[in-house]
Parts: structure tokens; sequence; C-alpha cells
């Protein structure tokens, strides 16, 4: 995370440092993100982001702590308009079809969760997906316990798998309907207007079928 010098930097200067941090790393990743083009684009001097952050994986691990806030600000006011009592897997269709749409419309937030979740530097991967997690479960880990609370699970049902499964699936229909290669099952690689929509339905009826007490609960009429 930034220094206590990046707190006291002009903010004009902080909003270019991160804007093109954003579109390097997010075109890039770690790995081949260069801090020299971040320094050019932002118009200063190189030595100037260590006096701001430790080194490039601490830049990268707090531009990818800006994206995450900034996504899961909108997915937390999508919540509380789809109102999350609703019966659990009927939220989450919503709520992931919503999901969906905020990565089709925001394509700088879809690159940098693209390399992310794709980064080939193993301690580079490690410190951003620990933060991305942060934010994945500190949202859907009380969704999953109130249903559970609510009886829309099993009384039995293995919570931490549940999060798990929803750990693979919230970034995979975030990045597959855009990045040819991710999914050669769900019709995702080369999908229709509609084929997000279908992917979802099946996959959360999957869940349904495998967590929720009633085994014959049909997701909007996807088999």
């Amino acid at each position: 995370m930034p220094t206590v010098t990046w707190a006291r930097a002009d903010p004009a200067r902080r909003a270019a440092i991160v804007e093109a941090a954003e579109a390097e790393f997010g075109a890039h990743g770690f790995s081949q993100g260069s801090l020299n083009v971040i320094a050019r684009r932002a118009r200063v001097a190189k030595g100037s982001l260590f006096q701001y952050f430790a080194d490039k994986r601490d830049l990268y691990s707090y531009i990818a702590d800006i994206a995450s806030q900034r996504v899961r600000s909108y997915m937390e006011d999508l919540i509380r308009e789809l109102d999350p009592s609703r019966p659990f897997f009927e939220f989450l269709t919503d709520l992931l079809d919503g999901w969906v749409a905020y990565f089709a419309e925001h394509p700088r937030d879809r690159a940098l969760h693209a390399a992310a979740t794709l980064e080939v530097d193993t301690d580079a991967r490690i410190s951003v997906r620990s933060v991305i997690h942060r934010h994945y479960l500190e949202v859907l880990r009380p969704l999953v316990r109130d249903a559970l609370t609510r009886e829309d699970l099993r009384p039995d049902a293995d919570t931490d798998a549940l999060l798990s499964l929803l750990l693979m699936i919230f970034p995979h229909l975030a990045l597959a309907p855009y990045m040819r290669g991710l999914d050669p099952i769900l019709g995702l690689d080369e999908p229709t207007p509609e084929q997000p929509a279908l992917a979802v339905r099946r996959l959360v009826a999957v869940l349904a079928a495998a967590f929720s007490p009633n085994l014959n609960m049909d997701i909007r009429g996807v088999r």
C-alpha cells in the first residue's frame, strides 16, 4: 500500500499516476507492465514512484484495490436494489446478470481483472489476488451466511465450498464473454447477445441443485 508521502502528494498528481498505472497494467499485466511508461504518461519522474510505493508489486496491488473498490461499490448498490432477502438463487441469478453487464460496459475494469486473474508472476498474482479475494469475500460471505440462516441453503450445506465456487464463477463470467479461449463449454467463446444470460442460469441451476434444500428448484425454467 502507498507510503505516507502518497497521501501528501498533489491530488492531480495522484490521479495521473493511477490513470497511467491502470492503463499500463490493464494492457500488459504486472510482468510486462512498465514503470517507465507509467511515469511518462503521468508526467512524473520514475524515481518518484518509489517515494509513493515500496516497489512495482506494491503499486500493482494498490491499483487492484482501487479497481476492486470501484466494482464493489457498484455491486453493493446493485445488491441493495435487487433485495438480497429474496430467495438466494433467484437473487444470485440477477446479481450475476448485473455483474456480466458491468464488465461489458467497463472495459478498463475488465482489463485489470483479466490481468490479475491471468498474471504469470506467482508473487505478484498472490499479492493482487489476495486484494481482490478480500473484496469478493467481504461481499459474498454475508450473502451466503444470510441465505443459510433463511434456510435457502441445505442445513448441512458446505458454505465454504459454495464460496469457493463463486470465487471461480464470478471472474469467469466477467471475462469469458470478452476473451476467447476461456470457455469452450457454455458458448461464451463466441457468444450471442443472449448467451451470457443463458450461461448464468445454467451455472446457478447447478449450484441450486447442489445447495438448495429444494432439489427440484427450477431457476427461471432453465434446467
